[in-house]
């Protein structure tokens, strides 16, 4: 299981480092050609900004395994640990609710865009507004992969963590 989850989240990251460098070749390729020739590629806008719509929804749940993203803990820190962690197991349950009705949504709504195209590409919208429910769907197994440690002690993983070595985030920071 340890090195099924190590792969998913390579991969993951892998697809984010691909989707990263083909926005930053053709906008930069697009940059380059507006400065030599006065001439730009009528395409490289839509492709930057499709690109930016897939890495965000899809790096969303790299960034929710190591606790990136915006929390308040006051409430919790309050509570003793039992409260703690009865408080963090309705967390990731309101969360896996709320991500699955969002793979729903987006699923159903990209479907509702099939049958029209973007302006430059004449690609069919589908494939932009994919990018919800796969990024919803990868952020419920990136949940369910940390949510144990998560609930039990608070913990996210390191950046480089996919073992059972579950740390704090680096600067002490952890939710």
């Amino acid at each position: 299981m340890k090195r099924l989850e190590q792969t998913f989240v390579v991969l993951n990251g892998w697809a984010l480092i691909l989707m990263l460098s083909g926005m930053a070749i053709v906008v930069g390729a697009n940059i380059s050609l507006r400065y030599l020739t006065s001439h730009s590629l009528p395409w490289a806008d839509e492709v930057a900004r499709y690109l930016m719509i897939w890495l965000t929804f899809t790096g969303a749940g790299l960034i929710l395994r190591i606790g990136g993203h915006v929390a308040i803990t006051n409430l919790q820190d309050s509570l003793p640990k039992t409260g703690q962690k009865l408080l963090r197991a309705a967390i990731v349950l309101i969360l896996l609710v709320f991500f699955a009705f969002m793979v729903q949504v987006g699923w159903q709504y990209a479907q509702r865009m099939q049958y029209q195209v973007t302006p430059a590409l004449r690609l069919p919208f589908l494939y932009v507004y994919a990018a919800m429910p796969v990024g919803f769907a990868l952020l419920i197994v990136h949940l369910l992969l940390i949510a144990r440690p998560f609930i039990l002690a608070g913990d996210y993983k390191h950046l480089g963590d996919s073992g059972t070595d579950h740390g704090a985030l680096p600067g002490g920071a952890n939710g």
